[in-house]
């Protein structure tokens, strides 16, 4: 038509497509009116996978051990967003074959699976998982593929069971250390939405810090007690040095060396949080103004 313009919408290809993450990530990007390729394995069943042809997205599956597959289904995309979630075997290498096909494909931009505190700042051994991380970002900064991570902290979303810190039947939040050092909290939706934003962005820088609230210990037992109507009490059950005993004595006891998340990892990730060696800075929440950040006492609630 005379006078209208059209333009091409971006195609994005989301790996890790059928987890909680990888979907609300397609759910932003279909409502920013992007093309999404959304790759499974390829034993993936149907059940997973027809929300996400219902939505919109072009479900294609692979096997990413086969560089020839993964770069024809690369082909075309501006970005690759990965939210593909596991240990060795999914963060570096799975995550490299995707980063090679990506090259081979002339895909000019990647975000990997990071979705965390700043591992940066970490030292090696602090954090398993967050090593696995640091260790394909290193490979990642060898390619001259423009790469952006998005770090958000903790998922607010884990406060409400999998992070106990708040414990509503005892009327109790728990810490170690320091009850006014400052934490960073962000849920999966606004991640995912902030996710989307870069992915369409090509000027997206390499780091991108986000945290849908900045709050100490004391403000979650604000928050707590905002969010269940009644007074919470702080519970203080030793330094950050005894938390690392506890570590050592559950990794123990409980390995589980082939879960992503066994109980010790997410110990291993409160001491870091409470550490305030990974604290976020500084934001930029304002990158995206359209996003509207949920507050902790909202998620309790």
């Amino acid at each position: 038509m005379i006078g209208q313009q059209y333009i091409t919408p971006q195609t994005i290809v989301v790996a890790g497509a059928t987890g909680h993450l990888g979907k609300l990530i397609i759910k932003e990007l279909l409502a920013r009116h992007a093309h999404v390729k959304a790759l499974v394995r390829r034993d993936t069943p149907l059940s997973k996978t027809a929300s996400l042809e219902k939505a919109g997205a072009v479900v294609i599956p692979v096997d990413y051990q086969n560089s020839v597959m993964l770069t024809e289904a690369l082909r075309d995309a501006q970005c690759i967003v990965s939210a593909l979630s596991g240990l060795r075997e999914v963060i570096v290498e799975m995550q490299s074959d995707l980063l090679r096909a990506a090259l081979d494909a002339g895909v000019p931009r990647f975000i990997p699976s990071d979705y965390c505190i700043d591992y940066m700042k970490l030292p090696d051994g602090s954090n398993r998982n967050l090593d696995l991380r640091r260790e394909f970002a290193s490979v990642l900064d060898h390619t001259p593929i423009h790469a952006t991570s998005i770090l958000n902290g903790m998922f607010t979303d884990l406060l409400k069971d999998q992070a106990p810190l708040i414990l509503p039947k005892l009327n109790r939040v728990i810490y170690w250390g320091n009850a006014d050092q400052p934490m960073d909290f962000t849920t999966m939706a606004n991640t995912a939405a902030f996710t989307a934003a870069a992915a369409l962005d090509s000027q997206a820088p390499r780091f991108l810090h986000i945290a849908g609230e900045v709050a100490t210990i004391r403000d979650l037992q604000r928050a707590a007690g905002q969010a269940f109507g009644k007074e919470f009490k702080l519970w203080r059950i030793g330094g950050l040095g005894f938390l690392s005993t506890m570590i050592r004595i559950m990794r123990t006891i409980a390995p589980g060396r082939d879960e992503v998340f066994p109980p010790w990892q997410g110990m291993q990730y409160l001491h870091n949080m409470l550490s305030g060696l990974p604290k976020l800075e500084p934001l930029d929440n304002a990158r995206y103004p359209e996003i509207k950040w949920t507050k902790i006492r909202e998620v309790l609630g």
